[in-house]
């Protein structure tokens, strides 16, 4: 089986015709779904934090709802069902987006809420002494140092994130796994085709993995 394969077929032309419209989505669908993540998951987070339980438990409910159901699931469910209760199709590229947002944030919650009680209560006070209300403690004194201090992960997260984005072949969007299973049918190299998919993904995934490392250790020492 090994002897069979043959990579000659990976070339420019099978980058610029297959693989080149797929990569840029899988770009576009990380980093759209990693702002609006990071954005809507920290507001959860806020809720969560806020003490009020007519804001904790909501949002609770819908972190905890969507870490027990599976991304493929999500996917699925989104794109079949919301156009039956709008009247319209969405797209596969459009409701891919919206997805993994709404999907994603749950995660970026529960990471801004460990980054939230790292600061230490103290600034919060003083923040609190100082006449600022909760909304400004927050965003003037603790987002920021929450951020910093989980930066690594955030990071680590939108690389999850980058490998998950294959899970969009499930609805038809074109990615990069998708541009790499269109180039193995039409030179008929499927095995090859697959292959590769796997080095591509690891080499980004493993490059971007490496930087987070040394970004890290950087943040450990002006702690």
């Amino acid at each position: 089986m090994i002897g069979n394969l043959d990579l000659s077929f990976f070339n420019w032309e099978l980058v610029s015709n297959f693989l080149a419209k797929g990569f840029y989505f899988s770009i576009q669908l990380t980093l759209i779904a990693m702002a609006g993540g990071i954005v809507f998951g920290t507001a959860l987070a806020l809720c969560r934090l806020s003490g009020r339980p007519w804001l904790a438990l909501p949002a609770a409910t819908y972190v905890n709802t969507m870490r027990s159901i599976p991304l493929v699931m999500v996917i699925l469910w989104f794109f079949l069902l919301i156009p039956l209760l709008i009247g319209r199709s969405m797209g596969a590229e459009l409701s891919a987006i919206i997805t993994f947002t709404l999907f994603e944030a749950a995660y970026y919650s529960e990471i801004m809420r460990a980054g939230i009680q790292s600061v230490a209560r103290g600034q919060v006070y003083a923040g609190y002494a100082l006449g600022l209300t909760y909304g400004q403690t927050m965003r003037l004194i603790v987002l920021p140092q929450a951020f910093r201090n989980m930066l690594p992960v955030l990071l680590t997260q939108t690389i999850i994130l980058f490998q998950d984005t294959s899970l969009v072949y499930a609805i038809g969007a074109y990615d990069l796994l998708k541009g790499f299973e269109v180039a193995g049918k039409n030179f008929n190299r499927p095995v090859e085709a697959y292959l590769l998919a796997a080095v591509v993904y690891f080499v980004i995934c493993f490059s971007l993995s490496s930087v987070v490392k040394k970004l890290q250790t950087r943040i450990a020492i002006i702690r």
